[in-house]
């Protein structure tokens, strides 16, 4: 028997990378009695093995677990959210599946950029916060100081903040006890036609496309047959269940549940993230809004070593598309690589994860060419086009105006490195915004700079100038014109498209001595002169 909802608490735990997300969701299963204390492990909800090795989490997990409180036995769906500014995207996935979240702040690191992106969407997506220090155990933590800092950037009343350590174990209960009473209870009703938020998937060797469901309204059971509004397709349930942690099967889900369905789905295109799943013979009314679709920012071509595995990595990167719809993929030939796609990624991280990824599940050998952004290029005759990678570019005689991306970009630095900052700032085509203070340690900068100066190595560069303590969280705004030009390589006479690149005018000279210095080094010896141009 599904459990009603007025017993149901859907909520999401979102912070700044390694505050502690991960162990405190660790901690509600052992608390709860979901994992038993000889099961657990560090990180239980972090399934691949990259996220076990960084330590980071890359893709949301849902859990489903049970707490009693006064008697009354309450379900608790628990969806655990990556920190990083690149998987932004993952946490407006998982807000828009709960009614509350569990915003965690580092009692000795205090507020920063992602805690303060992350809470802002968790308001926009008008969800109840429960504001929440971790690690108060720790010798060093400044808990009344970090607070502070929390009503400063959040405007968080001090007296709701609940204290906490996850590694430790201490408020857990108060704060289970926090979730039951101040997250409201699901608004669906069971008896309404079904309407259902799809909000994740992955690909099962044996079941085909397992799909991740919030239910909204209606119930949903084994053998019924259901249709996905936006594709169009109609398919019968074959069996469907909640994680708990482990896949757990049940014959029912109702209004205000979380979790899971196959239905016999082979081909990875039929599920859409963001989708709504209703009822074939009884159909509701409207389809959910679901999700806006992520934008790439960040592109770069990806070529097997060996051209024969070619097929191999389209279905690779078929698989990983498929919960990972952040990510796109074009096939392109180039002279120098043969054949291969052009990706797009949200950013640095992504890309290199993606990679890894597709080395380690499909055990490919990968070349990947030089990372770049979406251009625009205004025409002579005015038509506009979007640009992708250098290949792409008209010849100069074409070209009206050529214009990239800008992004708002927003340090959290300790105030002792406010000058180094903005000379790094300048140094890139930044343009100062505003400085707000959290306090008189710690004050955050806003700039407007070119995403591409940011990808290069803006964030390595970030955490030299502060030794480790600055952050930072960026937003595309649009874009603007720029003095922009096209710089090929030549080897021997002969242009070499995979090491073309788009830079400003200005820094052309400088790129382009340092990569002819790099090949002068990786070119082999030859009886004869082999020239390198840029």
């Amino acid at each position: 028997m599904p459990t009603p909802t007025t017993h149901i608490r859907n909520f999401c735990i979102i912070a700044h990378i390694d505050h502690g997300k991960s162990t405190l969701a660790d901690q509600f299963l052992l608390k709860t009695g979901a994992v038993s204390a000889r099961d657990i492990k560090a990180q239980t909800l972090d399934s691949m093995d990259l996220e076990r090795e960084r330590g980071i989490t890359i893709r949301m997990h849902p859990v489903t677990i049970y707490h009693e409180q006064n008697g009354q036995k309450y379900e608790l769906n628990l969806i655990d959210t990556p920190g990083h500014v690149d998987f932004n995207y993952e946490v407006s996935r998982s807000l828009a599946a709960c009614e509350g979240a569990i915003l965690l702040v580092d009692a000795f690191q205090g507020v920063q950029a992602q805690t303060v992106a992350n809470a802002f969407l968790a308001i926009e997506a008008n969800l109840t916060l429960i504001p929440t220090l971790n690690k108060i155990d720790l010798p060093h933590a400044r808990p009344d100081f970090v607070i502070g800092e929390m009503e400063q950037a959040l405007m968080i009343e001090t007296d709701d903040v609940k204290r906490v350590s996850a590694k430790a174990g201490i408020g857990i209960e108060e704060l289970l006890e926090a979730v039951v009473h101040k997250i409201p209870a699901p608004a669906g009703s069971p008896a309404e036609p079904l309407k259902a938020l799809i909000y994740n998937s992955h690909f099962d060797t044996y079941k085909g496309v397992v799909v991740y469901i919030r239910m909204i309204d209606g119930s949903l059971k084994v053998g019924q047959r259901v249709k996905m509004m936006r594709a169009g397709r109609e398919y019968v349930i074959t069996d469907m269940g909640q994680f708990r942690p482990g896949m757990t099967k049940v014959d029912e889900l109702a209004a205000g549940q979380v979790g899971y369905f196959t239905a016999n789905i082979k081909n990875i295109d039929d599920v859409n993230i963001g989708d709504t799943v209703t009822d074939a013979f009884k159909p509701t009314a409207e389809p959910l809004t679901g999700y806006k679709e992520p934008k790439p920012m960040v592109y770069s071509g990806l070529y097997p070593v060996n051209n024969n595995d070619f097929e191999d990595l389209r279905e690779a990167l078929g698989k990983l598309k498929l919960n990972d719809s952040s990510f796109t993929f074009t096939p392109e030939v180039s002279d120098g690589l043969g054949f291969g796609f052009r990706c797009g990624f949200l950013g640095m991280l992504h890309r290199e994860i993606i990679q890894q990824r597709l080395e380690r599940e499909s055990e490919l050998n990968l070349v990947q060419t030089a990372p770049n952004v979406t251009f625009e290029i205004v025409k002579m005759g005015g038509e506009v086009i979007q640009v992708h990678g250098p290949q792409d570019v008209p010849d100069g005689g074409g070209i009206q105006e050529f214009r990239e991306p800008i992004v708002k970009i927003s340090f959290l630095i300790p105030a002792s490195n406010i000058g180094d900052l903005m000379g790094m700032c300048t140094d890139r085509r930044g343009t100062f915004v505003r400085t707000e203070y959290l306090s008189t340690q710690r004050v955050i900068l806003v700039y407007e700079m070119p995403l591409a100066e940011v990808i290069y190595d803006l964030y390595d560069k970030l955490k030299s100038v502060t030794h480790g303590y600055g952050t930072m969280d960026y937003e595309v705004i649009g874009y603007r014109a720029a003095d922009l030009v096209k710089m090929d390589i030549l080897v021997h006479g002969q242009k070499v498209d995979a090491l073309s690149v788009v830079v400003h005018r200005s820094n052309a000279e400088r790129r382009g001595r340092m990569i002819l210095k790099k090949l002068r080094e990786e070119i082999d010896r030859h009886l004869f002169e082999v020239s390198l141009q840029a």
